[in-house]
């Protein structure tokens, strides 16, 4: 079985990222550095009832995406109750739009951001009537 069960952000600026995903998505962290031997905090991302993982805010070791790069990676998703107002969270604690929000129809809204630290990731708010 190959089923997800962490993740990792890479991040230039630790307290500038753990403000921006705190802030706009409400998560917790722990210090988990003494694991990694680097800057390295567990991302709590909701209730342990719930679907979802955890995963963590971790130093990066080289050089920040480029802004107009192909993707070297994976994006990761995160599901939202309220589009509109996320997106504007989103912007207002310094997050940048990457591609504006659309329908997936009959399913849900999606769209596109860049956090802090120049990484991509999608926000996702179901929604059967989408078009």
């Amino acid at each position: 079985m190959g089923r997800l069960v962490h993740f990792e952000i890479h991040v230039d600026d630790m307290e500038r990222a753990k403000k921006f995903y705190g802030e706009v998505f409400g998560w917790t962290f722990e210090d988990w550095s003494h694991y990694a031997g680097m800057p390295y905090f567990g991302a709590m991302t909701g209730d342990a009832n719930e679907p979802g993982i955890n995963g963590a805010l971790m130093q990066r070791q080289g050089p920040p995406p480029n802004p107009d790069q192909p993707l070297n990676g994976y994006v990761c998703t995160l599901g939202v109750e309220d589009y509109d107002s996320t997106e504007e969270k989103i912007l207002n604690h310094g997050g940048k739009l990457a591609l504006p929000k659309y329908a997936l129809p009959g399913m849900a809204w999606q769209g596109y951001y860049i956090d802090t630290e120049g990484n991509i990731f999608g926000i996702h708010q179901p929604d059967k009537n989408a078009k």
